[in-house]
């Protein structure tokens, strides 16, 4: 699949059945997020794998309570460290270099036929209480991974093209 076509495929996945990621696919999942650039190379992502049932379960509560991020195959916890390094233009560069690193992550899935969706509403202390992650870290984003209970396209809403872009100037 090329790229272009693996963004129009991808979706937030919120229903997997229940199946195993191969050990390879999982590996060249987390290769891409390996692979993505970030401010001044200094990678400071760090990825929690979480594929035992009960954790995820735990984690699912966590998050809101949303039973899908349990139901998925792995939840992935993106956390960074090194979290004080501001780029030039003012933007605390971690939370941009984790979420390009998860988008590496969600389009690589597509490519191999999975799923993800990316999850927001969960409480940090308790995923880092839950996972042991240390004080000094930031828990950015959770991410489910799995194969789809419905690997259908879905029509996406987005704004047109000229509505969002500018040339030139505002």
């Amino acid at each position: 699949m090329h790229v272009l076509e693996v963004i129009k495929t991808r979706k937030s996945v919120r229903s997997y059945i229940d199946k195993p990621i191969e050990g390879d696919k999982l590996n060249k999942i987390l290769n891409a997020a390996r692979l993505a650039p970030s401010a001044s190379n200094r990678q400071e992502w760090r990825f929690i794998v979480v594929r035992e049932p009960e954790t995820r379960k735990s984690l699912a509560r966590v998050a809101a309570s949303q039973k899908f991020v349990g139901d998925a195959a792995v939840v992935i916890a993106a956390c960074a460290e090194g979290i004080d390094h501001v780029m030039p233009c003012g933007q605390l560069s971690y939370p941009i270099d984790v979420a390009i690193a998860l988008d590496h992550i969600s389009l690589a899935a597509v490519e191999l036929g999975l799923g993800t969706c990316w999850i927001g509403a969960f409480d940090e202390q308790k995923v880092k209480q839950l996972l042991g992650i240390p004080e000094a870290m930031r828990v950015v984003e959770l991410m489910c991974l799995g194969y789809p209970a419905n690997p259908a396209p879905v029509e996406k809403r987005r704004l047109p093209l000229d509505h969002i872009v500018k040339y030139e100037h505002w």
